[in-house]
């Protein structure tokens, strides 16, 4: 066959066939119209691409395929005076309001005369290319992203800024309108706290707000387990499921698209997270995630490194504050070992003082303790008398009161001498100080007279305490007594509570105090003031600076001993001619206050059929208890001794209640009678007498929950008072 036909002369194609050519082109839109700009045909490509069919679009114009009306008018205008029009890329509108990124260009048609008779319009589909070039460019600007914080990473070793230029990289890389970066740091002594950077938003929008806790929405994060993304976090079903506010705080910035990733250090330790925010739903993908990836890996890089310089750094700066010590302690020696062994002279004068006063505690204990059982017999048997005597024997009535009188100012002065040698039964509650002030500042008011201007300063916010509220007023009530002593001529008492906090340094110079918080009680005068020698010895038992008939010596003393019962602590500052303060310090009470209730007082007598078993050791004492009980209408049965009462207990039928003494002979306590007691008559109740508080039922001064004690000499009365309370009392 013969290629070079010169001859050879095409046959001329049929309008038919143009149409089906035209046809067959489906990955370009052909379109034809005429002078008018009105479709005259629609081939299957623009079918294809735009959605609308040749019918839908014959005699209308294209108008619709642009989102500017005008572009369309410009197009037919260049391609008349031009010969071409359009060409530039951009969105084409579609059918349904979808949309392709398209190129395309306008040509007249020309008849034989060279008219225009109509147009032509291409349209070529690059919405693949363009998503890729988009792509492209994205990585690009990612890469120099990275790239850039990189080196700025790579040159920083101050952390703050560190992470300053992360958070700035996340937010440009991921289009976020925000971004946060949360992070542990360590600070000099190695303790971790958390810390935070922003970008996008001033630090006042944040600052407001709580650390963010390990939530569920936070905890993948926080843990270190995953990247977390979400189009909408306000629809994630992890959201809004923690207390109090249920999701974010009111005045919080919007976020609806949340992008969480986790910095995670060589080591696996999770150093913080990386979280991001916009107000628009769906602006985060797979492209931000990949990039914020590889970013927390860069961060996680520069912290470490930052990290082991600060470790680094901090070892030499302990090296040289080390050798810096070193120095200052070989140049300073000789004065710290004169300035160490004053502090131990001290130590060993506080000591000796401490010792002093426990001594004369065990002593002045003692004799208080013998001195009450004396007591109770002259008590009772001088009430017993006065309920007795005649009204026909006045003069004999009234001995015997004077002498009940003396009796009792002599068991007050046994009690004084208890309460310094901290053998006084205390029961301490739960008790708000301020409340107690205010309760009896009035008594004060009375007492001291109308010379002494009295003033009480009561701090906001005061701790409670564990005291037993009737010896603190008498203490306080003691120290007003001292200070208006002190201001004969008149002057100035101020009660003032505090919170106070005794360190170690303060507490190592004195014997029995404890560091830690306390509650503060300062009585404070105008008066006189003490010397150093007369401040050494104020707590002793009957030392007074007071004439003869003005003092016992005891009100300080009593204060001592109830404060150091208290495990609390008391000091007193004066200076002469300028007055005295006396601060006492209570420890602060952490356990809830339980509520009390408070019940009506009685004095029943006896139903004829109760039983009561009286064990004490003192004849006398006991003859008077058995007395008085038998007069009250109770049945009783006496013992002498431990062994005794037990034998008792298993031959009498009925008993009520065992009504003991605390200290017995025989090996035997009160406490361990009335527990095999119990075992005999699991139903038995025990109230305990004593004039000397032991360890038994009582420890540390305190008596021990559920015990019931009454303490030697007491009334008649009071002895009715309280075995009607017990055995009323509910097992």
């Amino acid at each position: 066959m013969n290629d070079a036909n010169s001859e050879f002369q095409p046959e001329a194609i049929s309008a038919s066939d143009w149409r089906q050519i035209v046809q067959s082109a489906t990955d370009t839109a052909i379109i034809t119209t005429n002078q008018a700009g009105l479709v005259t045909s629609w081939n299957q490509g623009a079918h294809r691409l735009l959605g609308w069919t040749e019918e839908e679009m014959l005699g209308r114009t294209l108008e619709r395929l642009f989102e500017d009306a005008s572009q369309i008018e410009r197009e037919f205008e260049e391609a008349r005076n031009h010969g071409l029009g359009g060409g530039t890329e951009g969105w084409r509108l579609k059918k349904g309001g979808g949309r392709l990124w398209a190129v395309g260009e306008m040509t007249p048609i020309r008849d034989r005369d060279d008219e225009i008779k109509g147009f032509v319009k291409i349209v070529r589909d690059r919405t693949r290319a363009k998503a890729a070039e988009e792509e492209a460019a994205a990585q690009r600007r990612a890469l120099e992203i990275l790239n850039r914080a990189g080196s700025a990473l790579a040159a920083e070793t101050d952390l703050h800024k560190l992470v300053q230029i992360v958070t700035d990289a996340g937010v440009e890389l991921s289009g976020a309108e925000f971004g946060a970066f949360f992070y542990n740091v360590l600070n000099e002594q190695g303790e971790s706290y958390m810390l935070y950077t922003l970008a996008g938003a001033p630090m006042e929008a944040f600052s407001k707000f709580p650390m963010p806790r390990n939530t569920a929405v936070f905890a993948p994060t926080f843990n270190g387990e995953h990247i977390v993304r979400s189009d909408d976090i306000t629809k994630d079903p992890r959201y809004g499921k923690n207390a109090p506010r249920k999701g974010m705080p009111e005045s919080h910035l919007p976020v609806r698209s949340y992008l969480a990733v986790p910095v995670v250090s060589r080591s696996g330790e999770v150093i913080g997270g990386l979280f991001f925010g916009h107000g628009k739903p769906g602006v985060f993908d797979e492209r931000s995630e990949r990039g914020l990836a590889g970013l927390a890996a860069e961060a996680a890089v520069a912290i470490d490194n930052a990290r082991l310089s600060q470790a680094a750094q901090r070892e030499i700066t302990e090296r040289r504050r080390a050798e810096e010590a070193l120095r200052e302690l070989n140049a300073t020696l000789e004065q710290q070992v004169a300035e160490r062994t004053a502090q131990l002279r001290v130590n060993e004068d506080a000591l000796r003082q401490s010792q002093k006063m426990e001594a004369i505690g065990q002593l002045t204990g003692g004799v208080a303790h013998d001195f009450n059982n004396l007591l109770q017999v002259i008590i009772g048997n001088l009430d017993t008398i006065l309920r007795n005597v005649s009204d026909d024997a006045p003069r004999l009535k009234r001995a015997a009161n004077q002498a009940l009188n003396g009796a009792r100012r002599a068991a007050a002065l046994t009690q004084r001498l208890l309460a310094f040698s901290r053998r006084q039964p205390l029961d301490p509650k739960p008790l708000n100080v301020n409340s107690l002030v205010t309760g009896l500042s009035e008594m004060v008011h009375r007492t001291l007279g109308e010379t002494v201007a009295v003033e009480t300063v009561l701090a906001a916010g005061l701790w409670q305490v564990e005291a037993d509220a009737n010896e603190l007023e008498a203490a306080i009530l003691n120290l007003a007594v001292n200070a208006r002593d002190a201001m004969p001529d008149g002057g100035r008492l101020t009660i003032e509570t505090a919170n106070a906090h005794i360190d170690e340094a303060y507490a190592i110079n004195y014997a029995e105090v404890t560091p830690g918080q306390y509650v503060s009680i300062s009585i404070s005068d105008t008066g006189k003031g003490m010397d150093e020698e007369t401040m050494g010895r104020a707590f002793e038992p009957f030392y007074t600076t007071k004439p003869v008939g003005k003092g016992t010596g005891l009100g300080l003393s009593q204060v001592y001993g109830f404060v150091k019962q208290s495990a609390g602590h008391v000091k007193i500052y004066s200076e002469v001619g300028q007055g005295t303060t006396v601060k006492i310090y209570l420890p602060r009470l952490m356990a809830a206050a339980d509520s009390d209730s408070v019940t009506a007082e009685t004095i029943p007598d006896g139903d004829g059929e109760e039983t009561i078993l009286v064990l004490e050791d003192d004849d006398d004492v006991r003859t008077y208890s058995v007395e008085i009980l038998r007069e009250l209408g109770y049945r009783v049965v006496e013992a002498h001794d431990g062994p005794s009462a037990l034998r008792l207990l298993e031959r009498q039928g009925r008993v009520d209640l065992l009504f003991t003494d605390v200290v017995l002979p025989g090996g035997m306590t009160g406490a361990q009678v009335a527990e095999q007691a119990r075992d005999l008559k699991p139903n038995l109740k025990v109230l305990f007498t004593t004039g000397y508080a032991r360890n038994a039922i009582i420890h540390q001064g305190r008596l021990d929950k559920g015990v019931r004690l009454i303490t030697k000499p007491f009334s008649s009365a009071d002895l009715a008072t309280r075995i009607r309370d017990v055995l009323d009392e509910q097992l």
